[in-house]
């Protein structure tokens, strides 16, 4: 079993800046893709951003020049470094990891407000 814990939620104004974080643990065989999908109120869960073992990179258009991935393999963490947050961005974060299965996080509320 992987468990993942985020943290770096929280609420935020416009054009202002967070960071999450999600560390995985426990039975890690080895930890491919990782990232981050969000949900807002009344919408599907959407993809945020990825990250591979190797540094390769996916990100939605709606985050692009915004948000930043990246992970710490040794740690078996990821990032997510937000910036120019917008009203738009608010929703449940979630973290996600691939190790031999897909794992979730309980997810970590963000809020920009105006």
């Amino acid at each position: 079993q992987v468990r993942l814990v985020e943290s770096g939620g929280g609420l935020v104004q416009a054009g202002g800046s967070l960071r999450l974080s999600c560390a995985a643990s426990g039975n890690i065989f080895s930890v491919n893709v990782m990232g981050w999908y969000r949900q807002a109120p009344g919408k599907q869960r959407e993809l945020v951003a990825v990250i591979t073992g190797f540094g390769s990179t996916n990100y939605a258009d709606s985050v692009k020049g915004r948000f930043t991935i990246s992970r710490d393999n040794a740690k078996n963490t990821v990032y997510l470094q937000m910036n120019s947050l917008k009203l738009e961005d608010t929703a449940v974060y979630c973290c996600y990891a691939n190790s031999m299965g897909d794992y979730w996080g309980q997810g970590t509320q963000v809020t920009v407000s105006s």
